[in-house]
């Protein structure tokens, strides 16, 4: 009896034209989740350090919530890479044994620093509050009341100073993290695009702008996705605070909701990284196309032929284009402000499975192309892991971590 063997990448894979045999697409849909969701990490932290490092007091709260929103991401960063691979379980030696022979390999220094920074300065935010709640909480017997201090006895590492030259030195150390953080958050991202740009065999892939379009690209959906869930939350809670005001409970203050000063000014820097962005995508189509080199027949056929509507539609004119313009619209109202992130976000993550799966596209034989087929209906591990529902696990669970986090950590509140 002969045993069938599927190979990986053939379930979602169709073929079309001179394809050679042993092709298909294996780097699928979690390929696709693992750089946008690196980014999503590298754009919050920026966010943050605007404040931190340049001053903007406009950003304050925002600035909280995002590096709280950025811890949350960062442990979602190796979930794409761990539910991609076979053997998960292996994954773990990347940050057990990292070097730089290889860029993946040197994946567990960057995390691994980014992660201290990023533990270390909310540690530096979060300290006199930590201490504020131990003590607080201090003669308190209920349950939750004695296992909530113990937590926060043991965040506080046993500094308890709170004076005001303590607290002056947390916000000097704040800083200085912040700004060693900036270049390590944007590394972080940016070897994402290196391992592609450095692909000598693929030549969609095979470019050195392609660090610096996933750096600029990362920092616009790390943005978009930290303004959009600010504003969600925030109405939200001027939402239930309306309600209860309304059913009589006059202990209730009603709250402002998302205020439009700071949204506006945040749009504003991520207007200026999209332009950015922006332009370093369309130099790189130029300059490929200026070349002209070997390769650029199959590029063109894969661009404006087979990948069209995905790159010039949907990511360019949706993604780009249309949001630009709602930004740069005066008059900006929240409504139009959520379009434009929501495109945003989905024009930053069209880019990634344009890279990654278009690059995939185009067989070797230079004279055919592949098409890929996200599964959505998981009927295997297999399929659930690289289909629909596998990314929506990746999409959800930042957000159940940052419910977790502000448990302990207020980022929403004043401390």
């Amino acid at each position: 009896m002969v045993e069938q063997v599927i190979v990986h990448g053939a379930e979602w894979t169709a073929k079309e034209l001179f394809v050679y045999p042993n092709e298909f697409i294996y780097w699928s849909i979690q390929i696709v989740m693992y750089p946008y969701m690196t980014g999503l990490v590298a754009g919050a932290f920026v966010l943050s350090s605007l404040y931190h490092v340049f001053g903007q007091k406009d950003l304050k709260d925002m600035a909280k919530f995002s590096l709280v929103f950025s811890l949350a991401l960062l442990p979602v960063a190796m979930l794409p890479l761990l539910l991609h691979l076979q053997q998960p379980l292996r994954g773990i030696e990347v940050l057990f044994t990292p070097h730089f022979t290889s860029a993946i390999a040197a994946f567990g220094i960057v995390f691994t620093a980014y992660a201290i920074i990023v533990l270390s300065e909310i540690w530096f935010v979060y300290r006199r509050y930590f201490v504020e709640q131990t003590m607080a909480l201090k003669g308190k017997t209920g349950f939750g009341d004695i296992v909530r201090r113990g937590i926060y006895h043991v965040l506080t590492l046993g500094a308890h100073d709170i004076s005001a030259e303590a607290v002056a030195k947390d916000h000097r150390a704040v800083t200085v993290l912040a700004a060693i953080g900036i270049p390590v958050a944007c590394f972080l991202h940016g070897y994402a695009g290196f391992i592609f740009g450095s692909v000598k065999a693929n030549a969609l892939w095979m470019s050195p702008l392609m660090p610096v379009i996933f750096i600029m690209s990362a920092v616009v959906s790390g943005i978009a996705l930290c303004m959009l869930t600010y504003i969600i939350i925030m109405e939200w809670k001027k939402f239930k605070a309306i309600l209860a005001r309304g059913r009589g409970d006059e202990t209730v203050t009603v709250i402002a909701g998302v205020e439009m000063d700071v949204m506006s000014k945040a749009s504003k820097y991520l207007l200026g990284f999209l332009v950015a962005a922006i332009t370093l995508e369309l130099l790189d189509i130029i300059f490929r196309g200026y070349t002209a080199m070997k390769s650029w027949d199959i590029l063109r056929d894969v661009m404006f032929h087979e990948d069209f509507v995905k790159i010039f539609v949907l990511q360019y004119g949706l993604g780009n284009l249309v949001p630009f313009v709602l930004l740069l619209l005066p008059g900006v109202t929240i409504r139009r402000l959520v379009v434009a992130l929501v495109l945003i976000l989905f024009g930053v993550f069209m880019m990634r499975w344009n890279v990654v799966i278009g690059g995939q596209a185009f067989s070797l034989s230079f004279a055919g192309f592949m098409h890929y087929h996200l599964p959505m209906i998981p009927h295997s591990l297999e399929t659930y892991k690289e289909g629909l529902f596998g990314a929506l696990t990746v999409a959800v669970t930042p957000f159940v971590i940052f419910w977790l986090i502000n448990k302990i950590v207020p980022s929403l509140k004043e401390v």
